[in-house]
Parts: structure tokens; sequence; C-alpha cells
């Protein structure tokens, strides 16, 4: 699990208390942490290289510290600028500036001349705070200058928590974090500021780690990989389940079809789209081997809902939907009939509080899915989560986590830095989508993923997860002039990869 759980910066504090309570003193681990920083260093710079470590007043800058004692007796030219005064640190952090006994410049451009590096340990992932002005310029000065800079714990200003800038910061060279990367490591714009990040062992157990029970997760295959559904020898098309996807109007069918092309693709055995009737004959022109049911009405929708096997069939509704009174019936109904349901774009936005309903119409949805029967998951962008979770403020880790807990329903957020929540608090962070998916019907074949892998069995969070990952894996392979189309057709090559590393 290390190298996807994530700790936050409370988290990681309360790491070092159990690793003290165990024997490890924090001495011994900021030795560790700063020998860590120094290793990087030498990695970046040639021997005998000058290098400038600015030092913050606390444990971060006592890190700096102790990389800057080991690199200087290693031959390094090393110049320490402070921010405050050795006499206002404190604990582990002062006692490693008294160990550091050449000159301590104060934090001034002067402290960067003919360096070659800098390494940043001002303030660390904690900072919850805006950086203060005279920091705000040293960082300015710093990227004006354009030398490479290794940032301890987290380049200066971003909030280790959100991934958010406090005031100011610079994108880093590189980044050692310790023991876990952080929420903000994964998160936008810090997943940006931090380079490449190495993830140093300073001595805290995987015992003290466990006893946190890490619920924050940067999204990977190891997180899911292990319930994937991958079919079996006497596997037939209705035991791996059997997907409904809801089609709109015949002005907006595309959005279905790609969303059912894409439950089919990712292993549903049987797909059927249910199409008013009115768009029958255009559906029914554009698809082979996924079925057409027409309906007329709410209805004739539940009639053909009643037929699923409640245990592995999944129902997708919300892609070109449509806004009106008759698609607020058919996710209403589809709520009340079906046990496993992917609600996802106009499913959302039909019950946006800015429709002029007279009374507000998230609430009508709220109330449908506080009495379903099932698993429900619902995949907003930003715009739609706003309008269903108005009051809800704070990072989008946050957010997505709240929102999943106050309406019993996995949520998942859509962006550059995609957040999957659980109602139980589980949450991950995918990090893998590049930005060809920014391409009209991509959200679409998401939720075909979602509800495909649902039907055939897969728990709603590992399924979101394993969806959006697979996601970004395809697009990221197929690279630049992606479109919506091309996803479920080169997502078999992802498939086999991940099938190999299952079996390996």
């Amino acid at each position: 699990m290390a190298e996807f759980e994530l700790l936050t910066p409370e988290e990681m504090l309360r790491a070092d208390q159990l690793a003290a309570r165990s024997g490890v003193p924090e001495l011994t681990l900021m030795e560790n942490a700063g020998r860590a920083v120094a290793g990087e260093a030498m990695t970046m710079v040639a021997p005998g290289a000058a290098i400038a470590v600015l030092c913050g007043p606390g444990n971060n800058g006592g890190d700096g510290f102790v990389a800057a004692r080991l690199l200087s007796e290693r031959g390094y030219r090393v110049r320490v600028a402070l921010l405050g005064t050795v006499e206002e640190m404190t604990g582990a952090a002062a006692t490693m500036a008294r160990r550091w006994t050449h000159d301590i410049l104060p934090m001034r451009l002067q402290s960067l001349t003919d360096a070659k590096l800098v390494i940043d340990a001002i303030f660390g992932a904690g900072l919850s705070r805006d950086v203060p002005a005279d920091v705000g310029m040293m960082l300015a000065a710093i990227a004006r200058e354009q030398i490479p800079i290794l940032a301890v714990d987290v380049p200066t200003g971003l909030d280790g928590s959100t991934g958010e800038i406090r005031g100011r910061s610079y994108n880093a060279t590189r980044t050692v974090t310790f023991v876990r990367r952080k929420p903000g490591h994964a998160l936008l714009p810090g997943r940006d500021l931090c380079g490449p990040v190495t993830v140093a062992d300073i001595g805290v157990s995987g015992d003290a780690i466990a006893e946190l029970r890490c619920e924050t997760f940067a999204n990977a295959p190891g997180l899911w990989l292990e319930r994937y559904p991958w079919p079996w020898s006497q596997s037939h098309k209705f035991a791996r389940g059997h997907t409904v996807v809801v089609s709109g109007p015949p002005q907006c069918t595309g959005a279905s079809r790609l969303a059912a092309r894409g439950a089919l693709r990712i292993g549903a055995g049987v797909v059927t789209l249910a199409t008013p009737v009115n768009a029958f004959i255009i559906n029914s022109a554009q698809l082979t081997a996924i079925m057409v049911k027409p309906f007329a009405e709410a209805e004739g929708l539940a009639g053909i809902i009643s037929g699923l096997n409640p245990e592995y069939d999944a129902v997708l509704i919300g892609p070109g939907l449509g806004r009106t009174d008759q698609a607020r019936a058919s996710v209403l109904t589809v709520l009340r009939k079906a046990r496993k349901v992917v609600l996802d774009a106009d499913a959302l936005s039909a019950f946006a509080q800015s429709q002029g309903q007279p009374h507000p119409a998230p609430a009508d949805l709220f109330s449908a899915i506080s009495k379903a029967t099932g698993p429900i998951v619902m995949t907003p962008h930003e715009g739609e989560f706003r309008s269903l979770f108005p009051a809800l403020k704070g990072s989008k880790l946050d957010r997505v986590r709240e929102a999943a807990s106050q309406s019993g329903t996995t949520i998942v957020l859509k962006g550059a830095d995609t957040v999957i929540a659980a109602p139980d608090g589980r949450a991950a962070i995918n990090e893998n989508a590049p930005a060809w998916l920014a391409t009209a019907g991509s959200g679409d074949v998401l939720a075909g993923f979602i509800t495909g892998l649902m039907a055939q069995g897969m728990p709603a969070f590992d399924a979101a997860c394993a969806a959006v990952w697979l996601h970004g894996d395809v697009a990221t392979s197929f690279g630049p002039g992606l479109i919506a189309e091309d996803l479920p057709e080169h997502l078999p090559k992802a498939l086999a990869a991940l099938h190999a590393r299952a079996k390996a």
C-alpha cells in the first residue's frame, strides 16, 4: 500500500509521534530526513558545487540544517540562510541548527550568489497560511534566477493538504518528501509545482502507518487490481453482467451510444440501450452488438429495468438525456427500480437549482437516492458539483469526501486531478489524465466504463477508481488527436497490459 497511500500533514505529525513512542527519537527522524535531502542534492550538482540552503524556523528548516552539514562534510560549498534566528527555533530543529558550525546568513537574495542549486527548506507541507511577503519576494527571485531548486517536503508556499498555493510558490526541479506523499503532491496545482517526487524512508515503521488507518490514496492499480472482474473459464455473457444505458431524445443520442460502447468494451456481457420511441430508429441504425429497446415515458423504462438481475446488472442514465420534466422522471424511475446506478451529466444537471423549479430540485434527487437499495455513483464535473452541493467549501478533496458522506453515494469529481470518494471516507486522487481527454464525449465513455465494471460485480468505489485510471491510461497511450470514439476502441490494449500485471 505504501506506493499509493497519501498522508495529510496532520497524519504525518501523528506518524512522527508514533515513531518516537516506539523508540525512534525525533532527532533520528530529522537526521534521516536531512540525509535523504543531501543524497538527492548530490545527484543534481557536481561535486564541490556551491549550494544555497534556505531554512525556515520549524522542522523543515531543521531538515535543511542537517542537509547543509552533511553536504559541507562532503566538500560542497554550502551557504545557509535562515528565516529568523537560531534563538527563536525550538526542539529538534534548534538542535540541528546549533550543529551547523558555519555562518548563518539572513534570508536575502545575496545568499543565492553563485549557487548551482537551491535547497528550499523554508516551509513544509503543514503550511496553512499565506507565506510572509519577504519569503514571497525570495521565491520570486529564485524563479527569476532560474537556479535548480530541490524542495524539502513541498515547495514553500504549497499547502500539503490541499495542493493549493498559499500566497506564492514556484516550480521545483525536484521534491523530497518523507514516509509517504501528501495529498498536495497529487492535487493540482501542487502536482505541477513539485516536479518528480522522491519518497524517503526516515525510520517510521509500517506498523505506525497502519495505526493511522489511511483513507486517502493516489489512484493506481494496486489499490483495486485484486478486485478487478476478469472473466473465468466458464464465464458466459449473463455472468459478466448486463448494463443498461438510457438514451436521450433523437438530437442527443450520441452520448449514450458512446457510454454503451464503453460499457461493452470494459467487459459487460450484455449491453442494452434503452431508447425513447422517437429515437429508436437512429439508435438502431448505429448499433450492432448493443441491443436497443424502445420505451414510452417513465413507465416503459421501468419495465425494461424490472427485468434486470439486481445482484449484477447496472444502469447508467444521464448522457444526452436532456433537462426536461421527462428527464427528471426517468432519473427518479431508475433510482426507484434499479439497484446499481450511475448518474452522469444531465441526470445531475437536470436537478440543478438553476432550472427554475418551484422547489429545490436537488432535494428531489437526494430524496430518491436515500431510498435506493444499492450502490450509486455520481460523476459530476465542477459546475455540476457546485450546483448540487453549493454549501460545501474547502479543498477539492474535502468537498468530494463530504459530498459522498452527505449523499451516501460514490462521487467522481472529474478533472485533471479527478477525485473519487466513497461514503465511508475513502478517497483517491487520479494523476494519469492527459490533456487529450478534454474532448467532447470522453466523460460519457468514462461513465460507461464505471457502469460496465459495476455490472460485473466490482464494488462501486473500486469500479470508479479502475475506470478513471483506465480512461487516463488509454488517453495517455493514444496521445494527440484523441476523440471520444477512440477510448473504447483502444481500451483492449490497456486491459491486456493490466491483465498481465494481475497475473504476474
